[in-house]
């Protein structure tokens, strides 16, 4: 197989990302599989890891990338079924056995599999993975490049699922986004255009917050009613704004759901004051940066704040399904690139990219 192992951190200051480069093949361990990797997506939280930001589970050497989608090639003990099988992998895979998992739990699981954080991900041309969690495609075959879904959707697109889209989508569940809804969507980049998609599609109201006109642009393009920049407008002018279009769009003046998926601590903060009476503030975004909030708002407002940490497995089947029915848009959302061409990404997503997600092909 061929990857890129990182090696160390700040790896910008140091000089280089590390060229993919051969390794053997892993051992396929019993309940263990091979998969051919179609495409893997560039998230934020890797940009974290190879910049410092960050600290991965599993010490160093290692190789990056849990938005994985693929063929499965080979299988250990147990899961011979899956072979040859076109698969989206959770980019946390649950145990699926423990106390945690059995009492609907599993994102808290103690032995969860994050590939690029507690083993080796995607950034390459196969990744050995847990067999358990795994999504089977319906109607995919073995080429990655056979047109599977609506706009030319492909086996490579949905490696977005495992965490751009998957994550927004577990989050709106949890908030219970449902129509007439105010949904408030802090950050429109990778994840957060999908989760204005995901909640227009439950027939929520969604406003769009974000620095960038390009991304506000591509907000609106694919569901938000309203963008806005928050550099142009104070808290209260900003609340004010959002509170103007729930009104005229007919949706609730209170129970708003906020979306929080910058991963900046102003966008923390920004949604943050946002909450307003029996408000849903659902963390998706992760910064390592830290927030000033007043906690008693959360008394003050009946609201709550929740964190979302990825996407249980058992969720990913119903994304699929939307995906390839064409009621989510993830062809013109991503950006598919050559394996070889990681290094120069990496230094070109770091000082900002748009909306579109990047999705390494290794066949390319």
């Amino acid at each position: 197989m061929t990857a890129p192992r990182l090696h160390g951190y700040a790896l910008l200051e140091a000089g280089s990302i590390p060229e993919p480069v051969e390794h053997p093949f892993s051992v396929l361990e019993p309940g263990t599989v091979r998969v051919r990797v179609a495409g893997c997506g560039l998230c934020h939280t890797d940009l974290g890891f190879a910049f410092g930001g960050v600290r991965t589970r599993h010490a160093l050497p290692l190789i990056l990338g849990h938005e994985i989608s693929g063929v499965v090639e080979a299988a250990g003990d147990g899961a011979e079924a899956l072979v040859g099988r076109a698969v989206v992998v959770p980019a946390v895979i649950p145990c699926g056995v423990c106390a945690d998992c059995r009492d609907g739990y599993s994102m808290i699981c103690k032995r969860q599999i994050m590939p690029g954080n507690d083993a080796d991900g995607g950034f390459a041309t196969h990744v050995v993975v847990p067999a358990n969690g795994l999504c089977v495609v319906p109607g995919a075959g073995a080429d990655p490049d056979a047109v599977i879904g609506a706009g030319g959707l492909t086996l490579r697109h949905l490696a977005v699922i495992a965490d751009a889209v998957s994550t927004p989508y577990q989050a709106v569940k949890r908030a219970g986004v449902e129509s007439g809804d105010l949904v408030v969507v802090v950050g429109l980049g990778g994840v957060g255009s999908y989760a204005v998609q995901i909640a227009a599609l439950q027939g929520a109201r969604v406003v769009g917050i974000d620095v960038s006109p390009e991304r506000r642009a591509a907000g609106e393009a694919v569901g938000c009613g309203l963008t806005l920049n928050p550099r142009e407008l104070n808290p209260k002018e900003l609340r004010a704004a959002v509170t103007a279009h729930a009104k005229a769009s007919g949706a609730r003046a209170n129970r708003w759901k906020i979306l929080e998926c910058s991963g900046v601590g102003a966008g923390q903060e920004t949604a943050f004051g946002l909450l307003v009476h029996g408000a849903t503030l659902m963390v998706v975004g992760f910064t390592p940066e830290t927030s000033t909030i007043r906690l008693s708002n959360l008394m003050a407002f009946d609201a709550r704040a929740i964190g979302n940490w990825g996407c249980a497995p058992e969720l990913y089947s119903e994304i699929v399904e939307l995906a390839l029915a064409g009621k989510l848009n993830l062809v013109d959302g991503v950006d598919l690139r050559p394996l070889s061409s990681l290094p120069a990404t990496f230094a070109e997503a770091r000082h900002g990219h748009s909306g579109r997600r990047v999705v390494f092909n290794p066949d390319l």
